[in-house]
């Protein structure tokens, strides 16, 4: 089970984190992620990390959002500094991909969403 929070309402501009907590296993030796689904939009890919610290981003948060994870607390963080309007969605934490996939079906564990609204 994966239980994601941190997502609230913020001007742009602001930071948040957001965290992902593993609970029933662990994902020592897997990929975690997260995710993000605007309204009206598919979900999209945010960003990943690999047990050795390995990261990935999409390019529309590359230099402003940042993935950790803490294998010793099961958990994932995604620090999103200089948050902008278009940042506003629910944001879902995953884990499960044997590789630094950027495929939803690729994850076989989700958490449920938090929502970051970035006012303008």
């Amino acid at each position: 089970q994966l239980q994601a929070s941190g997502g609230g309402l913020v001007q742009a501009g602001d930071s948040l984190r957001l965290a992902c907590v593993a609970s029933g296993r662990t994902f020592s030796r897997a990929y975690m992620g997260w995710f993000r689904q605007a309204p009206g939009k598919e979900r999209e890919f945010v960003a990943n990390v690999g047990w050795v610290g390995s990261t990935n981003y999409a390019d529309s948060v590359k230099g402003r959002f940042t993935i950790l994870r803490e294998d010793g607390d099961n958990t994932v963080y995604l620090q999103m500094n200089h948050l902008k309007s278009e940042d506003t969605a629910a944001y879902y934490c995953a884990a499960g991909a044997d590789w630094g996939s950027r495929r939803e079906r690729d994850y076989g564990y989700w958490g449920q969403g938090t929502q970051v609204t970035v006012s303008s």
